[in-house]
């Protein structure tokens, strides 16, 4: 068989191939996203990456999360609440254009309750949104790329419980605010078109009244406090390369965690326990969803497409269970037998020969064109007619050996006939092996 003729005749199993290929690479691409996503934000220079890694190779216990267990509250010393949502009281909506995603303000879905209630159960550090989704994509800081100010502080008033609270940027590229270490050591915090707020409700820590970058503020709807950082540019991968940024975090997050845990939490859920609170946790539906949401729905979606592609590939070359009964199966066979005893007690070796050639004729055509076709594609006619399309050469010398097979004499040497038995089974070795 030629080059060029040899993809014709295993055009089906490369189509199942290609098509196989092509469903794991759409699941693969789809399962990386999703795990990338939020990996992505954490990464970027608006996330937390950076603050975790620095404060771990200085000896403080610091850990991600973005959720899926519980985690024993008193062992957190500071519980750091980056918000990456303006809307706390309703899901986001998606993008639908390169320009809107680029421009959106909320990357993920936090909502205000489990926020407060989070922030009730330690010592919290909650950090306001600054920048738009184009910040993450395009590593670019740029003025057109910030959140509106009216969205964050809607965001600040809701976290605080306070209507007057107000916020504000300072217009000039950068700005510095000085703050004392604990070791006495003086330090300036700088800012790239630092955001800052103002609310008598509030103690500032860093920066004064007017213009407070980090204040202890009022927990709404509770009696507690929590720590405002109304700059995520002072901790976060871009900013803390800044001036003395990085010092700055470290010393203060230091004092309010000491030597207990920080937690930089992502999660939308709240997934703090309390360890005197032991009461049985009634299973609900959810626990099963949970299962069928990203990334296992990904799993999930492979599994039937495989599937899809399993019964669709089974169906066109193998078809329905063939409506066979045993018996007549077993009468079918004996009848075979029976006749080929009689041909040869008859020394009618040629016409055995003619009906060993069909029968290996649609053993063949089963395994060209499958069971399920077997019985309308078993003749001769249908084998040439194949392989005249796919291997003309074989086509030529198979019909020429059919030919001479059916006009052999009926009383045939055994000798002559085993010659055509072995040229016989050498042309349907080599038709089957190139097909």
């Amino acid at each position: 068989m030629s080059s060029a003729e040899r993809p014709r005749s295993s055009g089906i199993r490369f189509e199942t191939l290609l098509a196989g290929l092509i469903i794991l690479l759409i699941v693969a691409a789809l399962f990386f996203l999703s795990s990338q996503r939020q990996q992505g934000l954490r990464a970027s220079p608006a996330g937390f990456n950076g603050l975790q890694i620095w404060l771990t190779s200085e000896g403080q216990s610091a850990q991600n999360f973005t959720g899926g267990w519980l985690i024993d509250r008193t062992n957190v010393g500071l519980l750091v609440l980056p918000l990456f949502d303006t809307l706390l009281d309703r899901e986001r909506v998606s993008p639908r254009t390169k320009q809107e995603l680029l421009f959106q303000q909320d990357e993920s879905d936090q909502l205000l309750e489990n926020i407060l209630e989070k922030a009730g159960m330690a010592r919290t550090l909650i950090i306001l949104p600054k920048w738009r989704s184009g910040m993450r994509l395009t590593g670019l800081g740029h003025p057109a790329l910030l959140a509106e100010e009216g969205s964050i502080e809607r965001v600040l008033r809701q976290v605080t419980g306070s209507e007057t609270a107000q916020l504000t940027r300072i217009r000039r590229p950068f700005s510095n605010f000085t703050y004392q270490s604990a070791g006495g050591d003086a330090l300036e915090a700088q800012l790239y078109v630092a955001q800052v707020f103002e609310s008598d409700l509030c103690m500032p820590l860093i920066g004064q009244r007017g213009q407070m970058l980090l204040a202890d503020c009022p927990l709404a709807e509770t009696d507690m406090r929590a720590l405002v950082l109304s700059d995520p540019d002072l901790l976060n991968n871009h900013g803390l390369r800044l001036g003395d940024n990085a010092q700055i975090g470290q010393d203060f997050i230091a004092q309010q965690a000491g030597d207990a845990q920080v937690l930089i939490d992502y999660s939308s859920g709240v997934w703090l326990k309390d360890p005197s609170e032991n009461t049985a946790r009634e299973r609900t539906w959810a626990d099963l969803l949970r299962f069928f949401e990203p990334p296992f729905s990904i799993l999930w979606v492979s599994a039937a497409l495989f599937m899809a592609l399993v019964l669709w590939r089974s169906a066109v070359r193998y078809g329905p269970v063939l409506d066979l009964a045993s018996s007549s199966s077993a009468s079918k066979a004996l009848a075979i037998r029976a006749r080929a005893r009689l041909l040869r007690l008859t020394d009618q070796d040629g016409a055995l020969l003619s009906e060993y050639a069909a029968a290996r004729i649609s053993a063949t055509a089963s395994r060209l064109f499958g069971p399920s076709h077997t019985r309308n594609r078993s003749d001769e006619e249908a084998v040439l007619r194949h392989l005249e399309r796919n291997d003309p050469r074989h086509a030529a010398y198979m019909k020429d050996f059919l030919t001479r097979i059916h006009h052999v004499p009926k009383k045939l040497g055994a000798v002559e006939a085993i010659a055509y038995v072995d040229e016989f089974e050498d042309l349907l070795e080599k038709i089957t092996n190139d097909a």
